[in-house]
């Protein structure tokens, strides 16, 4: 196969280093009352019986630009109390090393706060569900990442959808389906897409049964 053009290199690493921004429609329906720091604890405390699991997770991207790839990822989602989350995939193609970063990003709330300002933005509708919207900035300045948000599911504070914005008008969209396994509500699927300059895609992700309330060492994950 023959090499890429470097400006289709350098949009394929685009897309899968960056992060995605969002497409609801706003609502004011009175956020006032709660900040992001409990929003942001609501989340991480979702699941409190859950102190750790594993879960293979099935991914599949489909670029619908030049080079039109269609990868297949395979790998293994760790979470552990307090604020470990890592998605590692079985085997990387250079040019997709970046991509699970936006795993890792939506799978750790409380890692937000440590990297970036968050602020309650108000409310959104996504379809007819309401949403808390939380937006944020980087702490150290980014010339890539303008801003990202996060929606809120304010009934069991799960993360509904997250959206980066680029600052080269980029976007990246990921919404979030659960399902019930045992006693605890689970990531199921997410659907990504990604419209950045030279780059449409999307990409969808299945994750297996979750082995809960298990050892995770350095040897499972990057701890």
């Amino acid at each position: 196969m023959k090499s890429l053009p470097k400006a289709a290199a350098l949009a394929v690493a685009a897309f899968l280093i960056l992060p995605s921004a969002g497409g609801a429609q706003a609502d004011n329906l009175g956020t006032a009352a709660i900040d992001a720091h409990t929003v942001v604890e609501r989340m991480a405390d979702r699941n409190p019986a859950l102190r750790s699991f594993r879960a293979r997770v099935h991914v599949d991207i489909r670029m619908y630009s030049f080079p039109f790839l269609a990868p297949k990822l395979d790998g293994t989602s760790y979470f552990k109390r307090p604020d470990f989350y890592e998605v590692v995939f079985d085997r990387m193609p250079g040019y997709a090393r970046g991509f699970k970063r936006i795993f890792d990003d939506v799978g750790n709330p409380r890692l937000w706060e440590k990297e970036q300002y968050v602020t309650v933005q108000g409310t959104a509708l996504l379809g007819a569900r309401p949403a808390i919207v939380l937006h944020m900035t980087k702490k150290i300045h980014s010339d890539i990442l303008d801003h990202t948000l996060a929606y809120v599911d304010p009934t069991d504070y799960s993360l509904l959808q997250m959206e980066w914005y680029y600052t080269n008008g980029g976007k990246i969209t990921m919404t979030q389906q659960y399902r019930t396994q045992g006693t605890y509500s689970v990531l199921s699927s997410q659907h990504a897409t990604i419209t950045i300059p030279y780059v449409h895609a999307v990409a969808d992700s299945s994750y297996g049964v979750y082995q809960t309330n298990v050892p995770i060492g350095a040897g499972d994950a990057a701890l």
